[in-house]
């Protein structure tokens, strides 16, 4: 049966699935067991937190999928965790070996579930590698448009450098980081020789937006980096050497400003570092 949190009360004389609650702080009120009631062709989900994102009637595979996921919720699962196999879910959920595979299938595309073969089944990385694929198809999908999707995707990125400024300022105020002096001395470097520096540009960001207490912003801000990094090459539009000095100098000033805590300078180096790539999309 399922470790950590048993799911069947009684699978000869019961068609209720219980499943324990995610252990609570001490303190805490006790929250109360939910179910799944399951019949002979159908699970049926109570009204609960994926079931209220149903815009039209669940299937079997939809609903397996949603018992999948609250389980790991309520067992407490993290990255790496064990989950049951596929036989243990079709008879602790009642529902079908299809449609555990599909539900499985779609969970691993939404990287929430990791099948290892000839070990398993394990909680994914969850990260933001579905939305990023997603958003990169979108921004190539209209290839007519005028580059209107990478547009879009650059001008996020440019929101959330602005938006973080002042957080970004305070954090590295007067802050010294051998790491992030290197990332930008090689930056030049590459620009010197008219080479692209990819790898730099992204470590550079991640690693000024490292000391915020807010990890979403580091993980939002590298997923829509990927997403802008991934796009650009398939567009077929080479980037000028004098707009890779430009980019390289953009930086060197965002690290400059970030240290001396002015945000205004912050954003203007930020407008810098975007400014030849918005030219080049219109």
């Amino acid at each position: 049966m399922i470790d950590r949190a048993r799911t069947v009360a009684d699978t000869e004389k019961s068609s209720i699935v219980s499943r324990a609650p995610k252990p609570g702080r001490a303190g805490d009120p006790a929250n109360n067991e939910t179910s799944i009631i399951v019949g002979a062709k159908e699970a049926v989900i109570p009204h609960g937190t994926y079931s209220t994102l149903m815009t039209s009637p669940a299937t079997q595979a939809e609903t397996t999928m949603t018992a999948i996921k609250d389980f790991i919720l309520r067992a407490g699962l993290q990255v790496g965790d064990a989950l049951p196999t596929e036989s243990q879910l079709c008879a602790d959920l009642g529902v079908s070996r299809s449609s555990v595979r599909e539900a499985v299938r779609t969970l691993v595309a939404l990287d929430i579930v990791e099948v290892r073969h000839g070990h398993g089944m394990f909680v994914g990385k969850v990260s933001m590698r579905p939305m990023v694929e997603s958003l990169v198809f979108r921004g190539l999908l209209n290839p007519g448009d005028d580059h209107r999707g990478l547009r879009d995707i650059v001008e996020v990125r440019i929101t959330l450098d602005n938006a973080l400024a002042g957080p970004v300022t305070h954090a590295w105020k007067n802050r010294q980081d051998t790491e992030l002096d290197q990332i930008v001395a090689q930056m030049d470097l590459h620009a010197q020789k008219g080479e692209l520096f990819t790898e730099q540009d992204r470590r550079f960001h991640m690693r000024l937006l490292e000391p915020l207490d807010n990890h979403l912003f580091l993980h939002l801000t590298e997923a829509f980096w990927a997403i802008h990094t991934l796009t650009v090459p398939l567009l077929d539009n080479p980037t000028r050497p004098e707009d890779i000095i430009s980019a390289a100098k953009a930086h060197r000033a965002m690290l400059q400003a970030a240290r001396a805590g002015d945000v205004q300078a912050y954003r203007q180096a930020t407008t810098r570092h975007y400014a030849p790539l918005l030219a080049s999309l219109t």
